[in-house]
């Protein structure tokens, strides 16, 4: 089962070393409430945390055993359950396409990976726009519901272009945080290959965003 979208392997590192450099450590519960095929185990399997999946899609959630089905804007947790939330959610660019091509153009899209319609509260099928705005608004509220005082929030995120202008997809999200009580720490920028065919394949963002975050003790 494939996915268009998985934590590549120069963001794994960083996110473990974010997190430890936080004050995370072996034995600690780290949930990825946006969990896809489970790449964030790696970070159990390497550092030792304790992590936890939740992936809406059961095709992708069965792809790892610590994953479980779920909606990350209704997460099945108890109040201050989690250290950290390690997680990328989707970017709202093109990927989000759910169309069938007219054209032998590639398509790598969540919809055409998976081979069916998305849930109705997937993002994967969202764009950048007000559902996707107001189902994150949602998720992130979850996020601090289920994380302890004092826990960690490391966030993947990345900007795109969109009819040659860049969308300033992080700076949301992080503003969006701060609004929910986050207090930003570290931020770095991680270069990872791009995906690079489709509208606007040669106007690609050169980086990824890991975002260090944490909910006031």
């Amino acid at each position: 089962m494939r996915h268009p979208a998985r934590f590549s392997a120069a963001l794994l590192p960083v996110m473990g070393l974010a997190l430890n450099e936080a004050g995370i450590w072996p034995g600690n519960r780290v949930l990825d409430p946006f969990a896809g095929t489970g790449r964030v185990h790696w970070l159990h399997d390497n550092f030792h945390f304790d992590t936890v999946g939740i992936e809406i899609e059961p095709e992708w959630a069965e792809m790892h055993p610590r994953t479980v089905v779920g909606d990350a804007t209704v997460l099945p947790f108890a109040t201050g359950s989690f250290h950290a939330i390690c997680t990328s959610p989707t970017y709202g660019n093109r990927m989000a396409d759910h169309h069938e091509a007219r054209d032998a153009s590639r398509r790598n899209t969540y919809t055409h990976a998976i081979g069916h319609k998305l849930h109705p509260n997937n993002s994967g099928a969202m764009q950048w726009g007000e559902a996707y705005r107001q189902m994150h608004l949602l998720a992130w509220a979850e996020a601090w519901r289920v994380l302890k005082p004092g826990g960690v929030f490391v966030l993947n995120i990345s900007d795109h272009i969109r009819k040659g202008e860049v969308v300033r997809v992080s700076d949301w999200h992080l503003r969006t945080l701060a609004r929910h009580g986050f207090e930003r720490g570290n931020r770095v920028k991680v270069r990872t290959p791009r995906q690079r065919h489709g509208a606007n394949g040669n106007l690609r963002v050169a980086h990824e965003i890991v975002a260090t975050l944490r909910k006031a003790a």
